[in-house]
């Protein structure tokens, strides 16, 4: 059967759902999809392009047209997005992290995010800069979570290693909070907290409007 550029980037998706990131290379993925590696540089002619055809069809969807809602929602609506969109597949994040994200979808994505910015009174160039802000902070969040879902229990809940009464108090309450919450839910706290951030930037007027 014919492989198509398609099929390229499922398998590619597929594999690195079973391994993992790290564990991805072309002659590997060759080898899964049974094909020699050259067949693969027919469609992508190295690792880095097939990467960023996974990070474009990982973030498809993100962009699509939001619902009607005061911005606020709708920025809080593809925050939620991006990550639902990044966890979707193992080592999401990463791979989207490791790419200069200029597919069709991550620009009709950042595009959605700049018209909706705009619309609340902000100029294209505030709009473009908190686009990029939202970006690292739905990007940083969710690698933290994957590497902690795929790390040993014990590894990411020890904490500080120094002893406990070397700790400030506060630090070690704030992180004992942390690490018994959910993941979903320290992500909405940060992102709300985001988008108040960005509320007061907004001009007065345009806020009130």
């Amino acid at each position: 059967m014919l492989l198509r550029k398609a099929d390229v980037v499922d398998g590619a998706l597929k594999f690195l759902d079973a391994e993992g990131l790290d564990g991805l290379t072309m002659r590997k993925l060759g080898a899964a999809l049974n094909v020699h590696g050259g067949a693969l540089y027919r469609h992508y002619p190295n690792k880095a392009a097939l990467l960023e055809a996974m990070a474009n069809k990982l973030t498809e969807g993100v962009g699509a047209p939001l619902p009607e809602a005061p911005w606020r929602e709708q920025i809080y609506v593809l925050g939620q997005r991006f990550r639902a969109a990044m966890l979707a597949h193992r080592d999401g994040a990463r791979l989207v992290s490791g790419t200069h994200a200029t597919g069709a979808n991550s620009i009709a994505a950042g595009s959605l995010v700049v018209d909706v910015l705009c619309g609340a009174g902000l100029a294209p160039a505030q709009a473009g800069s908190l686009a990029f802000s939202l970006y690292y902070y739905v990007l940083g969040h969710t690698i933290d979570e994957q590497s902690q879902a795929h790390a040993p229990e014990e590894e990411w809940r020890s904490g500080d290693t120094r002893p406990a009464d070397a700790l400030s108090p506060r630090y070690a309450e704030a992180f004992h909070t942390l690490m018994s919450t959910d993941p979903a839910e320290r992500f909405a706290y940060g992102l709300n907290t985001f988008i108040e951030g960005v509320a007061s930037r907004i001009p007065s007027a345009s806020a009130t409007a």
